[in-house]
């Protein structure tokens, strides 16, 4: 019974973070029509590329006792994918400055990952030990990835404004955190529960500061000056009204001339 209930968990964890991985398709479809990355960061997207290639690792019978952490593998792997296509559009669209503050970024966590693959299958030779050794570095990682929206947070408490803080992006990263944290517990592995234990009160902070200033106007701020991930629903459409009382006025004048 608890077998099938901590194999039930990981697969809603599955569907939750698959959402979660998904949810940057609105950013990287308004860059690519665009063809402009519009200051948007790619720090997320790094990090969650280091998260996902390391927790893959983790989750391999390499590292956990043959296949018991096969949801941590499959959800992980697909986010490989996702990061990867998210950072080469990005890099596609994105000057040479940026393109080498990226590599910058990139490189460093391929060779730490490499380096972690490396040590965890030639100097540790038991399941118990690599899991240790993977695990602390895949909860670093964790926790670097939670913690980045830490700056959206803070401009929120700041502006009173929830416009750069997607609904959604919030509440699917609740569902996936508290999933994996039960998850985590479940299988009596920290080196899952623990990042989530941080990541949940975090996820619960974005959505208690949504429904605390969702109501509130949205301000005028240029998006270079904000640190990342998508526009706001509300801020969508107000852009799309905009677009559209221009395009009025337009027609307007032209039929006066």
């Amino acid at each position: 019974m608890s077998e099938r209930l901590r194999l039930a968990v990981g697969v809603m964890g599955n569907v939750a973070s698959m959402l979660l991985y998904a949810a940057p398709m609105v950013t990287f479809s308004r860059v690519m029509k665009k063809k402009n990355i519009e200051g948007f960061s790619c720090v997320p997207y790094v990090l969650a590329l280091f998260n996902c290639c390391l927790y893959t690792w983790y989750g391999l019978p390499i590292v956990s006792y043959k296949w018991e952490n096969f949801p941590v593998v499959t959800i992980n792997g697909i986010g490989i994918l996702l990061e990867v296509s998210f950072i080469l559009i990005y890099l596609w669209f994105s000057s040479t400055k940026v393109k080498k503050e990226v590599a910058k970024m990139v490189v460093p966590i391929i060779l730490i990952c490499v380096a972690t693959g490396i040590i965890s299958t030639f100097v540790f030779h038991e399941h118990r030990r690599r899991k240790v050794f993977v695990g602390s570095i895949g909860l670093v990682a964790s926790i670097a990835m939670y913690a980045s929206p830490l700056v959206v947070v803070r401009q929120v408490i700041k502006t009173k404004s929830v416009e750069f803080m997607p609904f959604y992006l919030s509440l699917f990263s609740f569902l996936a955190s508290g999933l994996w944290m039960a998850y985590g517990l479940l299988s009596h592995d920290l080196f899952l529960a623990s990042p989530n234990l941080v990541g949940t009160p975090l996820c619960i902070l974005q959505l208690i500061l949504y429904f605390k200033y969702r109501k509130n106007p949205v301000m005028e701020v240029e998006p270079q000056k904000w640190p990342d991930l998508e526009y706001n629903d509300e801020k969508l459409k107000q852009e799309e009204k905009k677009d559209q009382s221009m395009l009025v006025v337009t027609e307007n004048l032209s039929t006066k001339n």
